[in-house]
């Protein structure tokens, strides 16, 4: 049975006793944002709310975008990557299972030297695609016209953030992409790899000792 969004205790300054919050309203105010969905109207509005309310509440505070993401709106991609960049606070990108299509230039939209892919995570980059609304011929060229207006924009941005040529991102994007953290830090989507904290022998490790309490989740990592 479905028990809802966890609610964790937080003491609101000036006040004497802990109020409870759901756990996505703890972590705004500790500045980890959230994109681990499509790409919608919807998920961009509510990013960009909380961007800038929270860099309207404390400019010196950096703030983290962790993003799961399949792909989505490319208008709204920009739209956030534009206000990432706008804010005062650095926005720093990470990367954590797979972060595809726009949802891969949001990655490489954050501050830079400070993008980061996770040692498992998966990026893929590849051309906007479209879908004409009308038979008419007049509705095709228009939509053919902005359609090529978004492709050069989303060009243009991969180019500023990664270095690459526009004729290497062009051959890259004709089809889809798949790259692993360390091809996408070469790319020049992110700038590190996130630290791979532990190996599989760890596990063999703890497995054949047996002066461990089983309760100790935290003990030191060799």
């Amino acid at each position: 049975m479905p028990v809802g969004i966890p609610k964790v205790p937080f003491l609101i300054p000036e006040d004497e006793e802990a109020t409870w919050v759901d756990i996505y309203n703890r972590l705004h105010r500790e500045r980890a944002l959230f994109l681990c969905q499509k790409l919608d109207f919807e998920i961009t509005n509510t990013l960009v709310g909380l961007v800038v309310f929270l860099s309207r509440d404390d400019k010196t505070r950096n703030q983290f975008l962790f993003i799961h993401c399949i792909g989505g709106w490319a208008i709204c991609g920009m739209g956030l990557f534009d206000m990432m960049r706008y804010v005062p606070p650095h926005v720093y990108t990470l990367a954590i299972g797979s972060a595809y299509s726009i949802g891969s230039l949001v990655v490489s939209g954050g501050e830079v030297c400070e993008r980061i892919a996770y040692p498992n995570a998966r990026v893929m980059i590849h051309q906007p695609a479209s879908s004409y609304i009308g038979p008419e011929v007049g509705v095709l060229y228009m939509e053919g016209d902005e359609f090529k207006s978004i492709y050069k924009n989303v060009l243009n941005i991969y180019k500023q953030t990664t270095g690459q040529s526009l004729h290497v991102l062009q051959l890259d994007m004709i089809r889809d992409f798949f790259m692993t953290p360390a091809e996408a830090q070469i790319h020049g989507i992110v700038d590190c790899v996130g630290v791979q904290t532990f190996e599989v022998d760890y596990f063999k490790d703890r497995r054949s000792r047996t002066d461990l309490d089983p309760n100790d989740v935290w003990e030191l990592i060799p």
